[in-house]
């Protein structure tokens, strides 16, 4: 059915779209890569994926961003997914630096500095 102006950000698995712990980590590695260079085709899925929790310091604002960092099949490379977690503070909330998670979120857009960048919204981690 049609729920319009639903912000419930429980997430069964029948809504995940785009589902990146069923695949291949070859696959994985390909989807993600599709996310960071075409993310304009991803916006307002859901996404699930598994990989290491990461975080990047911005050096000017000490701002903290988390992210979900998914290697490919050689594990030469890697692409991360930013991630937020609703009322979530960093450190306290969040598990140890390249520790293996699960992220569930909505791909959304934001604005940062003129620029525009793309995240997991409403995120819940496992």
């Amino acid at each position: 059915g049609e729920t319009s102006g639903n912000t419930s950000i429980d997430v069964s698995p029948e809504q995940v779209d785009v589902d990146l712990t069923a695949l291949s980590s070859t696959v994985v590695y390909s989807e993600v890569y599709n996310m960071v260079t075409s993310p304009e085709d991803y916006v307002r899925k859901v996404v699930k994926m598994h990989g290491q929790f990461a975080i990047y310091e911005d050096p000017d604002t000490g701002t903290v961003y988390t992210a979900c960092i998914i290697a490919d099949a050689t594990a030469c490379c890697s692409q991360g997914l930013e991630f937020a977690l609703p009322g979530a503070i960093y450190p306290d909330d969040y598990p140890e630096l390249g520790t293996e998670i699960t992220v569930t979120g909505t791909f959304q857009s934001y604005e940062k500095d003129g620029s525009k960048l793309y995240h997991l919204a409403d995120a819940q981690m496992a």
